[in-house]
């Protein structure tokens, strides 16, 4: 019997009525019965479990097989077990209580296959309630590690594995742990795995919570549990990563999630059981906190560590009393200003009696940009923005903000000043209206023909970002990404009169961030593909001497004039016809050619714009003759035989010895 592709590992315990969800959700699986094994380890359920997986066992007889055996009080006995049955070549964990999506194994296999790796982690999706990771979610990653990507901020086994993987590690729960086993198994997973991938653009596994709070993976005790895990983890990062960002990559996880739940948990207990975590738990991080790190955790997470190296317990419990509250409020915390440095008044800041550092204070980095544009069009020569941007909890006095411009390639920047404007209502939405933000507001005019300190810009994509500043701080954010309904995000391409002659200037917004960029010089926007003519051309209706020829242009603007039909004869002689719009149709044209004002020879010709051209369509074979006479003599106009494909009218006068030997023969 061929292997499956899957095995999918069930550890149950007291799992209705969830379970049936769970296991139909497998069985509908697109990737096929054939291609599932689905394992159930029942872990000494007392409810109706049991029952319901003999019932399932019998409507899925060769795909559902279950395995019982007493209580063992957590997932990992039952997860070893299931593991030991096994037989894909891919392993997925799956909790009784949760249910995937109904394409999540085909495409987390397919993926895992294509690009060769061993581990493929399925977007989470929270249901009840429950919370679920979304840091690694962003997008999509065919291919990636554990130390550059966010896939470390996630450590349940829910995930696909590659079973060879497990098996040459002998990678397994531990069974003596009774919270954090998934992490000394998932944790080893990750850091031996050939690759990662990450299927963020569908909904692969729904994480439920249960109404009982009876989520196997969800049961807690206090800081005991958690002092006892935390030290193993510890040890694996130190025993299979050198000293260096990587290692400092996992650790910045462990210092903030797991040293702030176990914080929560602190407050609820006895003192003296209060001092000897505090003290344990100091020693635990240690060897994995040093000041380079401290760098790249927030202000709260360093202020934290700081109380717990140095055992003060008492403000300790005052922070996460102070962190409850910032949740429960949702308001933030105001900052002091200092020094172009933004401070958070956290407790304790510039407290003579604790001496704390300011370092754990310090949320310049970390500020909030808010920024909105009203405005944003191109007229002429001339970029017209107006908006308003403000730091978040920074009140805008000494307001220094400008418009940055930055060639994407070449990194040449020129920085413009801003009109800076009243916003008496900015903020009032967020905060509960605790911060005010009265001159947010700015205006600005980028004239390409100067903004090059007095010079035209050059060819290019100019980035356009605004560097907001205010009380000695400044941030710079890229714009447009938030922006009014009536301000269009829709690429508009101008060609623009200069002294350098004409130019093609776009104004639009990035994918996926929706941010303005000008694009100076036709890099991603050309302007001929915005001209177009239809192939039929022919004498205009009521007018047998004028030839019709219609297109569209799709610009967004031109100079006046600048647009014609120019035809050519070869010896120095042109004509030059300028379209007119078509009432009703807004960007298509006409353009009448009189050629009873052509001079006898064969014209070719093309739609002119400046340097742009497209070349007009050939005139039909058969297309009659115009006939006119000048000065009493009669002359036509008809394709030209020798033409080719392309556009050739011949204007010729009548021969009249040739046209009456050719009626006298008729």
């Amino acid at each position: 019997m061929a292997a499956p592709a899957v095995s999918v590992i069930v550890a149950a315990y007291n799992a209705m009525p969830y379970l049936t969800r769970c296991i139909s959700s497998v069985v509908e699986q697109s990737i096929g019965l054939s291609e599932l094994e689905i394992i159930v380890v029942d872990d000494g359920s007392t409810d109706g479990t049991a029952k319901e997986l003999d019932r399932l066992a019998d409507q899925y007889p060769g795909v559902l097989r279950v395995f019982r055996q007493a209580n063992s009080g957590g997932p990992s006995a039952p997860r070893n077990a299931g593991l030991e049955h096994a037989r894909g070549r891919f392993v997925f964990f799956l909790d009784a209580d949760d249910h995937l999506g109904p394409e999540a194994l085909e495409r987390m296999v397919a993926m895992a296959e294509k690009n060769g790796t061993d581990v493929v982690l399925g977007k989470v999706v929270g249901v009840g309630g429950r919370g679920a990771p979304t840091s690694m979610f962003k997008r999509d990653q065919p291919r990636t590690d554990v130390f550059s990507s966010r896939v470390y901020w996630t450590l349940n086994p829910m995930k696909l594995f590659r079973r060879e993987l497990l098996e040459r590690h002998r990678l397994r729960f531990p069974t003596d742990l009774s919270i954090g086993e998934d992490q000394l198994f998932v944790g080893p997973a990750y850091l031996q795995a050939a690759g990662i991938s990450v299927l963020a653009s569908y909904d692969c596994l729904y994480w439920v919570r249960r109404e009982d709070e009876g989520n196997i993976t969800l049961r807690t005790g206090g800081t005991e549990p958690r002092l006892t895990f935390l030290p193993r983890v510890i040890d694996m990062i130190l025993e299979n990563v050198p000293p260096g960002p990587g290692r400092d990559h996992l650790a910045h996880r462990h210092l903030t999630v797991e040293v702030r739940q176990l914080l929560d948990h602190l407050v609820l207990e006895p003192r003296v059981q209060q001092e000897k975590a505090l003290a344990r738990l100091a020693e635990t991080i240690a060897p994995i906190w040093h000041e380079g790190l401290s760098e790249q955790l927030s202000a709260m997470a360093r202020l934290r560590l700081h109380l717990v190296r140095h055992h003060m317990l008492d403000e300790l419990l005052d922070l996460v009393r102070f962190e409850r509250e910032q949740v429960r409020t949702k308001v933030s915390t105001p900052v002091l200003v200092d020094g172009g440095r933004a401070l958070a008044r956290y407790p304790f800041l510039r407290d003579p009696a604790r001496a704390i550092p300011d370092d754990c204070y310090d949320v310049t980095a970390q500020l909030g940009v808010r920024h909105h544009v009203t405005r944003a069009d191109l007229r002429g020569t001339v970029l017209h923005l107006a908006g308003h941007g403000y730091l978040h909890r920074v009140g805008t006095e000494d307001v220094t903000t400008s418009l940055v411009l930055r060639e994407r390639d070449s990194k040449r920047e020129f920085r413009l000043p801003v009109l800076h404007t009243p916003t008496p209502r900015a903020g009032a939405e967020e905060d509960e209206g605790r911060f005010t933000y009265d001159r947010a507001g700015f205006e600005a005019t980028v004239d390409i023909t100067t903004a090059a300190d007095g010079g035209p810009l050059g060819d290019g994509l100019w980035d356009i970002s605004l560097a907001i500043g205010a009380q000695g701080i400044t941030r710079e954010v890229r714009i447009g990404g938030k922006r009014a309904d009536d301000v269009s995000g829709k690429a508009a391409t101008h060609v623009v009169d200069t002294a350098e002659g004409l130019r093609a200037v776009t104004l639009y917004t990035t994918h996926p961030h929706g941010n303005f960029t000008l694009d100076i010089g036709e890099r991603k926007h050309a302007v001929a593909p915005r001209l177009t003519l239809r192939p039929k051309v022919g004498w205009a209706a009521g007018a047998a001497t004028e030839l019709e020829i219609t297109g569209r242009c799709t610009l967004a603007g031109y100079p006046e004039g600048a647009l014609n039909v120019t035809l050519h004869d070869g010896r120095g002689g042109t004509a030059v016809h300028r379209p007119s719009p078509v009432p009703g149709h807004g960007t298509d044209f006409v353009v009448r050619v009189p050629v009873t004002e052509l001079a006898a020879g064969v014209w070719r010709g093309e739609l002119r714009l400046g340097d742009w051209s497209v070349p007009l369509p050939g005139l039909p074979p058969k297309l009659a003759p115009a006939k006119w006479r000048r000065r009493a003599l009669p002359w036509y106009a008809k394709p030209a035989t020798e033409g080719g494909e392309g556009f050739a009218l011949q204007v010729a006068r009548t021969d009249l010895v040739r046209a009456l030997t050719r009626r006298v023969k008729g």
